[in-house]
């Protein structure tokens, strides 16, 4: 049989060909056998694993002080690359990895909660950047996803979807397991199996971990592939949510670092730059980069708070650790079906440089710092809780001094692409059949739009020129399977522009020029763009430590030009600066699924993210239902919002009606009825009258039992802005953490029927009679479909 032309795909059917013969019997009538699509012979398996949020100086692997042995073993039995590069934020960087094109080319110029109506930001890969998924699935391969998917566009993340934007629906990928979103709570995630809502099949107290639970998928689904398709090579992308915060892991894993950081960050990045030398992962010459003023000493840090910040540290070091031992069982996994070495394994250990979104003091409940109140977490707040860091009372993140020591002996961090602390990654490539060098160090300039052309040259597969039906536009990315075999080949990588929250940079040549407009945890006016203020940096300096703007002016020129045209070339146009306003929909420009001042909800509704569900913060509003109550009365959740760390709910308890106000984690405010819902059809409403005078006030909180008051209560604070990254809405149900504690995770649902839910704000929350009736329910449903 010819080989099939795979610069077309889907590989267009070819018609049968012969004689038409009437009876089958007849020997004319003779068929070739069906052959199965399958990849050139010798494509090899491929297995992507992606880390999330973890610097430079993190893992053992690059020097770092924690312990990765599973990453060691797979760079001892291959590659380690040491200019290997992202974009300095999530979604940028997996959009980039998936399609071999630069984030801004495929619309993902920021993370998708902030998308704008801009081209190179608004979240949506066109259909010329077909994802390598795709291009692998219709060449024949296998294909499934684990992990954290954070670029699904917001107003596509209802269970409606559309899925052209899911890993399982347009992505590329037969199978998904894992969260849609930029983070998730480790002991209790927002999961999907491909584009359907699941729970987890067990409570923390039951040893729940999602790293666990997610390979034990990845493990399973390997087995099945082989089991039943052999002969078939598979594409494998495993992304866990670690080691992005909150920093969830057991604690038999954080004990493992007790005492290891009571010395601090400061005396950490000389103790990991000596290692990294050692290790040969940066040269004997290369400078430790001189701590920015923004980023405060160890030894500026109160006395009585370092004990709480070596158990941050701590903490995120048995995470990574924790996150390295399942990586090593899915690699344990390959081995024992004896296919590891014929497997292409990119080790990718961070998906941008580590994140310095804990502010200067680390948090308990990063949602606190995300919603501008991290002031509350005082020495005192954090010292008392000091114990349940890690654990499923936390929500915790690390201090920006962690952050940066774990991007030793770079410059800056996650969200700063104008400096290696926020790009440059430490990246495995092991592939026993394709790679004969062992253990040995690569250290050609490459950037994470380099894997899709690597993997398709591996394959033997063509870069596809049209996509069902679409014309593609070229890779962007350069293979870098020229330096498998040669240490000293010349790079072929020698472009490289980048661009996050206006923080810009460029290389080229092995010069760098870079400018940093913005940091991660200050909020405030930024400066014009005119007025930030260049660096340039010369090949020499492996760490960019030293300035040669004053020096060399002539180059920077250049080189600021060369940022212009290719900013320009791959759509990082107009840049973005804007803080508030990206956040708000209308004025970003992307769509949102709701509109007006009301929403019906109906019962068995869940899993509604944030962004798809009326925003009732800041506000005064309604939440009324409508439910029946069987013979013997009911009890459980009528409709909830958020968790434990942050959210509301409206409820039953004991069979009265009950609302609860969590503010954080920290207070839950609640409201009972007097009086207990008998059997039959009823209506529950909460009328919140907000007290206005700014964002996060408090208010009065009422509850109505068929248009009659039945309780009231005072909530003195509210969630100005975010309740969670993960956390949903559910009618019947308070999936994942619950938000009061009057119940728990495995018995919230309720034991009742709920007929609908509806949300309204301003007029439409202030009905006189406290009541809605069936004819205004009628007429609601049908004027807003």
């Amino acid at each position: 049989m010819n080989e099939p032309q795979r610069e077309v795909l889907p590989i267009p059917d070819r018609p049968a060909t012969g004689p038409v013969t009437f009876d089958a019997k007849d020997p004319d009538a003779s068929f070739p056998p069906i052959e199965p699509l399958y990849p050139p012979a010798g494509a090899p398996n491929v297995l992507v694993v992606l880390i999330d949020d973890c610097g430079f100086g993190a893992a053992s692997t690059f020097g770092g002080p924690v312990r990765t042995p599973a990453f060691d073993r797979l760079a001892a039995g291959g590659l380690r690359y040491t200019r290997f590069h992202t974009t300095a934020l999530c979604s940028p960087t997996r959009a980039a990895l998936l399609s071999g094109r630069n984030h801004h080319t495929v619309g993902m110029g920021g993370i998708t909660e902030i998308a704008t109506s801009a081209p190179g930001y608004n979240s949506l890969r066109p259909n010329t950047c077909a994802p390598l998924a795709e291009t692998l699935k219709l060449n024949g391969y296998s294909t499934a996803q684990f992990g954290k998917c954070h670029e699904v566009p917001v107003w596509q993340t209802s269970p409606l979807g559309p899925f052209d934007n899911w890993p399982s629906g347009g992505g590329g990928f037969g199978h998904f397991y894992g969260f849609i979103g930029g983070e998730t709570n480790q002991y209790a995630p927002a999961l999907y199996r491909d584009t359907v809502p699941v729970e987890p099949d067990r409570t923390p107290e039951e040893g729940y971990h999602f790293t666990e639970d997610m390979t034990d998928h990845a493990i399973a689904w390997v087995r099945q592939q082989k089991a039943l398709m052999p002969a078939r090579p598979f594409f494998v992308y495993y992304a866990p949510g670690a080691t992005h915060a909150p920093h969830h892991v057991p604690r038999e894993w954080s004990e493992r670092y007790r005492g290891q950081f009571d010395q601090g960050w400061d005396a950490l990045r000389e103790e990991t730059i000596a290692r990294q030398k050692k290790l040969g992962v940066i040269p004997p010459e290369a400078e430790l980069t001189a701590r920015p003023a923004e980023i405060p000493s160890w030894e500026e840090m109160p006395v009585d708070l370092r004990p709480v910040l070596a158990r941050q540290m701590e903490v995120y070091a048995g995470f990574l650790e924790h996150t390295d031992h399942h990586v090593g069982r899915l690699i344990d996994a390959l081995t024992e079906l004896e296919v590891l070495d014929d497997t292409l394994v990119y080790l990718i250990i961070g998906d941008n440089g580590a994140s310095a979104e804990g502010d200067v003091h680390g948090s308990f409940n990063e949602l606190m710092n995300l919603n501008g109140v991290g002031g509350l977490q005082t020495t005192e707040f954090m010292a008392d809780r000091i114990g349940d860091f890690g654990t499923p009372a936390a929500y915790n993140h690390y201090a920006v001094g962690w952050a940066h020591a774990m991007d030793t002996p770079y410059q800056w961090t996650k969200q700063v692409a104008s400096h290696w602390g926020g790009t440059r990654t430490g990246t495995v490539v092991h592939w026993p059949a394709g790679i004969t060098a062992r253990g040995e160090v690569r250290h050609q300039f490459h950037h994470v739009i380099d894997v899709a052309p690597t993997v398709l040259e591996a394959a033997g597969l063509p870069e596809p020129a049209v996509v069902h039906g679409v014309q593609q536009l070229p890779l962007e990315g350069v293979s870098m399977a020229y330096t498998f075999a040669d240490a000293d080949a010349a790079e072929r990588h020698t472009t490289q522009y980048f661009e996050m929250f206006c923080n810009r940079g460029i290389y080229h040549l092995g010069w760098t020029a870079v400018t940093r407009h913005s940091t991660p945890w200050v909020v405030g006016e930024l400066p014009p763009l005119a007025d930030d203020v260049w660096e340039l940096y010369g090949p020499d300096d492996w760490t960019q430590a030293h300035d040669l703007a004053a020096e060399h002016p002539e180059r920077l020129a250049r080189l600021q030009q060369l940022f212009l045209l290719e900013a320009s070339r791959y759509n990082a146009f107009p840049l973005d600066d804007r803080r508030v306003e990206r956040f708000d929909p209308a004025m970003a420009g992307r769509p949102t699924l709701i509109q007006g001042s009301s929403q019906l909800l109906f019962g068995g509704m869940g899993r509604l993210s944030e962004n798809t569900v009326l925003n009732l913060k800041n506000k005064s509003h309604a939440i009324t239902a409508d439910f029946t109550v069987p013979n013997g009365g009911a009890s459980g959740v009528i409709v909830a919002q958020g968790g434990a760390f942050g959210g509301w709910a409206l409820y039953l308890d004991d069979g009265r009606p009950a609302y609860c106000y969590n503010l954080f984690g920290l207070q839950r405010f609640k409201v009972y009825g007097e009086v207990v819902v008998p059997a039959g059809d009823h209506q529950v409403r909460l009328e919140f009258s907000y007290d206005g005078g700014g964002l996060g006030k408090g208010g009065t909180a009422d509850l109505y039992l068929d248009g009659e008051h039945t309780g009231s209560g005072r909530i003195d604070g509210t969630v100005p802005l975010v309740f969670s990254a993960d956390e949903t809405t559910d009618v019947g149900s308070d999936s994942a953490t619950p938000v009061s504690d009057d119940y728990g995770p495995r018995d919230s649902g309720f034991t009742g029927r709920i007929h609908r839910v509806q949300l309204d704000l301003g007029d439409d929350a202030g009905a006189v009679d406290h009541l809605i009736a069936a004819d205004d329910w009628m007429r609601i449903v049908t004027t807003r479909q």
